[in-house]
């Protein structure tokens, strides 16, 4: 409605870094998908090393959400530029502040996996962990859509 109602609309240049880091984060979720998939065959050393995999990837996806946010400082986008650069600001931030927290249980889920402390409740604490992180994903694709869409 902002955009519609308002002739100071002025869309955001998008850092193309945003790109690079949805493959990023789409790689970060195969890599927890397919190390549950090896846990369910009871290769717990592979499963680490999936499972890690999978947690540096979702670091790299949140240092490359910050290098876009330095670009476009960089560049003299700002939150309070125009309407248009606050939406992406807000919608990028919302994204990495629940990123932060699927981060936090990912490393808590790696931190046991490679002590081998591998339980019922830690593979309650994988599903969990994983199924948030894919959504975490989807979430990211409709962001980008409506970025490159609507903002």
């Amino acid at each position: 409605m902002r955009r519609d109602l308002s002739g100071d609309w002025v869309s955001v240049h998008k850092p193309p870094i945003l790109w690079l880091n949805t493959g990023i984060l789409l790689a970060s979720s195969a890599a927890l998908e397919r190390a549950r998939r090896i846990l369910r065959s009871g290769n717990r050393s592979r499963f680490n090393g999936w499972w890690t995999a999978g947690t540096i990837l979702g670091f790299l996806f949140l240092a490359g959400q910050a290098l876009a946010w330095e670009q476009l400082r960089a560049a003299g986008i700002y939150v309070a530029s125009n309407a248009a650069t606050a939406f992406f600001y807000i919608l990028t931030a919302s994204h990495a502040a629940h990123l932060i927290g699927g981060l936090a249980a990912l490393v808590y889920v790696d931190i046991g996996a490679l002590r081998f402390r591998l339980g019922p409740g830690k593979r309650t604490a994988i599903d969990v962990s994983a199924v948030f992180w894919h959504f975490l994903d989807g979430i990211w694709l409709y962001v980008m859509v409506l970025l490159y869409v609507w903002v």
